[in-house]
């Protein structure tokens, strides 16, 4: 809105040509996102009060979780809010991308907010259904990618990290292969939020490193001489990246240890499904294994935990799933726990920048 508005004006007020380069508005919308959210989040976290809008927690979870029952959850619709309103304010409207990933990022939130509804006046932790849930999840999921799939110039090629010859084609079998990212990712990040602040950390790491990809895809000069491909109007998505890292960084305010409010699968999913959309768009779809590998090690301690229960007859791997409760288990403090997560995801994110030059 402010490009369309203020860039306009550049010939008359030369400052006004500022808001040409996507750098300065990624940088305006992470700010604009993160005051939002550290504005209102006072506000947001009372009105969840007086709504009775708590934490519902499992039966069978840590002894140290009982105490967080009560909590103002579904805080993530204030991440949700700022980052819409804060895209909208400052990315080019005309940018098929954005409008793609907002798509799918309300989608998902919808779901999470009545997951959410669900347990809340059900007071259980089980929501929605495992099959209703995926089968929201694919056909939202599936109707953006089949949309992204059919603009023109994009194609069904992959990219794969430390491989820069190395390009398959999968052609119309990529729009399936998009919607389980989509879909895994948005999961993956939901089983990632069992801790205080856990799950924001990666958030904002993996949104970092995916604003830069953006930037870097959406340059031809750049994008070749990284040797990346080059994706024709995704450096605009760096502004969605950047306001989402703003206002996770806001939320974290008030969901470090001992958290005042809960993001809620309003916001987990919705996150999650976006920086799935993010990763296709910018086609590096299997860097987001390696970035967010924390999102990844969760969810595949619970497919492991869950298999393994079956065949062997009732043992366990783990001593509880996903594994961020295993550590607790064993002794581990909550910010003992998360730190040292966030320190593995920031590892992993240099990693995944590092892909930039060992091609």
């Amino acid at each position: 809105m402010l490009y369309h508005l203020l860039y306009s004006l550049h010939e008359q007020i030369s400052f006004f040509n500022v808001f040409r380069y996507i750098t300065f508005r990624s940088i305006g919308a992470a700010l604009t996102a993160f005051l939002l959210v550290i504005t209102l989040g006072p506000h947001f976290i009372a009105w969840l009060k007086s709504r009775q809008i708590g934490q519902v927690v499992r039966d069978d979870g840590p002894e140290s979780h009982y105490s967080k029952r009560g909590v103002p959850t579904m805080g993530g619709m204030l991440i949700l809010a700022a980052v819409v309103f804060t895209t909208l304010l400052w990315v080019d409207l005309n940018n098929h991308f954005v409008w793609l990933i907002l798509a799918v990022l309300l989608w998902f939130g919808a779901i999470g907010a009545y997951d959410d509804y669900r347990k809340i006046r059900k007071q259980n932790s089980k929501g929605l259904g495992v099959r209703g849930k995926l089968l929201l999840q694919a056909g939202g999921a599936g109707g953006a990618i089949l949309v992204l799939y059919l603009l023109p110039g994009f194609d069904g090629q992959l990219s794969l990290p430390f491989f820069k010859e190395i390009r398959p084609d999968l052609g119309a079998w990529y729009c399936l292969f998009a919607v389980l990212v989509v879909v895994g990712a948005s999961n993956a990040v939901n089983l990632t939020d069992g801790l205080d602040g856990l799950v924001t950390g990666p958030v904002v790491i993996t949104g970092t490193v995916y604003l830069m990809f953006s930037y870097l895809a959406g340059h031809a000069v750049l994008a070749s001489y990284l040797q990346i491909p080059h994706v024709p109007g995704a450096g605009e998505v760096a502004v969605f990246t950047a306001a989402l890292v703003g206002a996770s960084l806001g939320f974290l305010w008030f969901n470090t240890y001992p958290a005042q409010v809960f993001m809620g699968d309003v916001g987990s999913l919705a996150i999650g499904a976006a920086l799935g959309m993010v990763a296709i768009i910018t086609k590096q779809e299997f860097l987001l294994a390696i970035v967010g590998g924390i999102f990844v090690m969760e969810a595949l301690s619970v497919i492991l935990q869950v298999g393994f229960f079956k065949v062997s007859g009732g043992k366990r791997i783990f001593l509880m799933a996903p594994f961020h409760h295993h550590f607790e288990k064993k002794g581990w403090q909550e910010p003992k726990v998360v730190v040292r997560f966030w320190i593995i995801s920031i590892v992993l994110g240099l990693m995944a920048l590092a892909t930039l030059k060992l091609r």
